[in-house]
């Protein structure tokens, strides 16, 4: 038996952060166990976890330090409250049937344990260690979290210490706000004005990327750090080369021609799942988007159906949505030109909701209107979506 668990609780600087492996004595568990209990490295001395002096735990814990112990103060934190805790936790998890009496002999349980330099409360770091290394004991008898938990999870929260957002597109519909006046002023107004949510996506529009280059991304993301940030190059060749200078802009996605030739398209998107972007096809002109996704032999994560400023007295052409998901379950679609404007004729974001959109775009609708963050929260509204709080730190499932 070899199993793995990992908690982290609490508030820095005594933030606490273990990850444990149990595991029977005589196999891969028991060799770690031993091998790390008796080759020693600077800084990161294991030690026996102990209840209080000459009260080993059981089942036997070897606690590994993550943090280089540098002096006799950091030592203490260990050798204290944290080992004190992990031990105290490990026991409690036997009493409790978590981890069952009859094998205390038989497992052994490696516990790597994070202490913050800068931790000074002993209550704090006793408390946090405690409770992460009985969560992550718990979590490891019972193989948490299982493959649909993590599929399901994986994109709608952030480590808080990455102390940033990368937002990820779990919870249509969006709002996508495309800005292509190329007047770096009039970015910086619209960017103050549009109101901070995780159903809004920030486009770069063609004409602002074709006068600043991609630079502007970064521009964007100095303004907006947690922004999804779509980079609209509508690509048409080397298709590899721009999806990676796109990533290396910091933006979230790359728009790719629907004309480009299919080899173009797949090494776009090849090189943007590398890379972990989206990428989008924007179906503008093409006169069969599900002919265009059944012979790609890579598919995007998002198809445009863009009817162009330039002709934005035609109808809507939104009727391939079903088609298209049809050909990719988990696609997802946006719907773009026109929405949102005040003539009688024109579509609402309702509308496109309700056609099937997972994506919303709306340009100058937003962007020119005299009050852009009304503008903006009135098409949010129409979304009919909750905030989502990115940020959250989940012991519960």
């Amino acid at each position: 038996m070899l199993l793995i668990g990992e908690a982290l609780i609490g508030e820095e600087p005594e933030l606490a952060h273990v990850d444990i492996i149990i595991g029977d004595k005589n196999g891969p568990a028991g060799q770690a166990f031993a091998t790390g209990f008796t080759q020693l490295s600077a800084g990161h001395t294991p030690l026996l976890s102990v209840i209080r002096p000459n009260l080993l735990t059981k089942p036997a814990t070897l606690i590994v330090p993550k943090v280089t112990v540098q002096n006799m103060e950091d030592a203490a934190r260990i050798f204290g409250p944290a080992q004190t805790a992990v031990a105290r936790a490990v026991a409690d998890a036997m009493d409790e049937g978590i981890i069952p009496k009859e094998q205390a002999e038989d497992l052994v349980v490696v516990a790597s344990v994070f202490i913050h330099p800068g931790a000074v409360d002993y209550d704090r770091i006793y408390r946090y260690n405690y409770g992460a290394t009985k969560l992550a004991v718990q979590r490891a008898m019972r193989s948490f979290p299982d493959v649909d938990t993590v599929l399901k999870e994986k994109d709608r929260n952030m480590h808080p210490v990455m102390g940033f957002n990368v937002t990820r597109l779990w919870d249509p519909p969006y709002l996508q706000v495309a800005i292509d006046i190329p007047d770096m002023e009039f970015v910086r107004k619209v960017l103050d004005q549009v109101p901070i949510s995780d159903h809004i996506i920030i486009e770069a529009g063609t004409p602002l990327i074709k006068r600043y280059g991609l630079d502007v991304i970064r521009k964007m993301r100095k303004a907006r750090p947690n922004a999804f940030i779509v980079a609209d190059l509508k690509t048409l060749d080397t298709g590899n080369l721009e999806a990676r200078m796109v990533a290396d802009a910091t933006a979230d996605a790359v728009v790719i021609s629907g004309l480009a030739p299919i080899s173009t398209m797949e090494k776009a998107i090849e090189e943007a799942k590398k890379t972990g972007i989206y990428a989008y096809i924007d179906m503008l002109n093409v006169p069969d988007p599900v002919k265009v996704l059944k012979e790609l032999s890579i598919k995007p994560d998002i198809v445009e159906l863009h009817r162009a400023i330039d002709e934005e007295n035609l109808a809507h052409a939104w009727g391939s949505i079903s088609e298209m998901k049809k050909v990719i379950p988990k696609l997802l679609v946006a719907v773009a030109g026109g929405i949102a404007k005040l003539e009688k004729d024109a579509a609402t974001v309702s509308d496109a909701c309700t056609a099937g959109a997972d994506i919303v775009v709306v340009g100058r609708a937003i962007t020119k209107a005299k009050d852009v963050r009304l503008a903006a929260e009135v098409c949010l509204e129409d979304l009919q979506k909750a905030e989502i709080d990115q940020y959250r730190v989940m012991t519960d499932f």
